[in-house]
């Protein structure tokens, strides 16, 4: 399991999910700006350490500096975008914005801290808000011609096996191309809190093991029962692609049900604020 924080599900257990603190370990983060009006918006932040001053100097995790989250309050909107930094330590990065309330998070590794942290801070958008409910039931998330299926259950305090099998017109796609240095990203959101868990698959490209699909496993334990929002990343073709899955988990008994939202479909450049940068 290749996992990038101390907050993520992995076999050693669960952990308490990241993002539910604005600041952490002496790092916080801080926005330009907490309100926004609609459409394709530049957001600015900077992460200020134990010093008070703007951090410049990260670790790169799954070669980036900073993996960025957006997500509205009720779990739609989803973007992960890789912000640029001036010489001062100030990241922008373009999101699209729907009215409503939304959470942002800077997943991150200051050089010489002990770990990756997730810090998240809470942001408005003007405008008419219409939440959307969160649905269940299929285990299948459509993106016009590709499908991808979820197997496996998420269990509260206990590492299990979920694998995302990627099909393309009902044929399995064993073509996959690594993106940030994997065949997959998966982001968990518990819903309620919007507790992040940012997990990576089993296996990398090139390690001799690891196929480019149609499967991607990926061992997860959830930190408590709830319903977790998944979101994952796949890249074929040169297009990355996010599915989305709603999974729900209880301490007594396995058996969540997933049901797939409104699906993305990006390039790898800016196309309309979700693309990856």
């Amino acid at each position: 399991m290749n996992s990038n924080s101390g907050h993520d599900m992995t076999g050693h257990g669960a952990a308490r999910p990241g993002g539910l603190s604005v600041s952490e370990g002496g790092y916080t983060l801080e926005l330009d700006s907490t309100i926004f009006t609609a459409g394709v918006r530049t957001v600015t932040f900077r992460v200020t350490g134990p010093d008070g001053s703007p951090v410049t100097e990260f670790t790169p995790e799954h070669e980036k500096k900073v993996h960025f989250i957006a997500v509205r309050r009720d779990t739609t909107g989803f973007q992960h975008v890789h912000p640029v930094m001036d010489g001062k330590g100030t990241w922008s990065t373009d999101l699209t914005l729907e009215p409503g309330d939304w959470r942002f998070f800077a997943d991150i590794h200051p050089t010489g801290h002990g770990r990756t942290i997730t810090l998240g801070i809470d942001a408005s958008v003007a405008g008419q808000y219409d939440p959307q409910p969160i649905s269940e039931g299929s285990r299948s998330a459509h993106l016009g011609e590709y499908t991808v299926a979820l197997d496996g259950d998420l269990l509260p305090g206990t590492a299990s096996d979920l694998t995302l099998t990627v099909s393309r017109n009902g044929r399995p796609v064993t073509d996959l191309q690594p993106y940030l240095g994997a065949y997959g990203h998966l982001v968990a959101l518990r819903v309620g809190d919007l507790g992040y868990l940012h997990v990576h698959p089993d296996g990398e490209p090139g390690d001799g093991v690891t196929e480019p699909g149609p499967g991607i496993t990926f061992m997860a334990a959830a930190p408590s029962g709830g319903v977790y929002r998944l979101y994952l990343d796949f890249q074929h073709d040169g297009v990355v692609r996010t599915a989305e899955f709603t999974v729900r988990t209880t301490a007594a008994a396995p058996g969540p049900d997933a049901a797939p939202r409104a699906a993305s479909e990006h390039t790898g450049h800016h196309h309309g604020g979700h693309a990856h940068h």
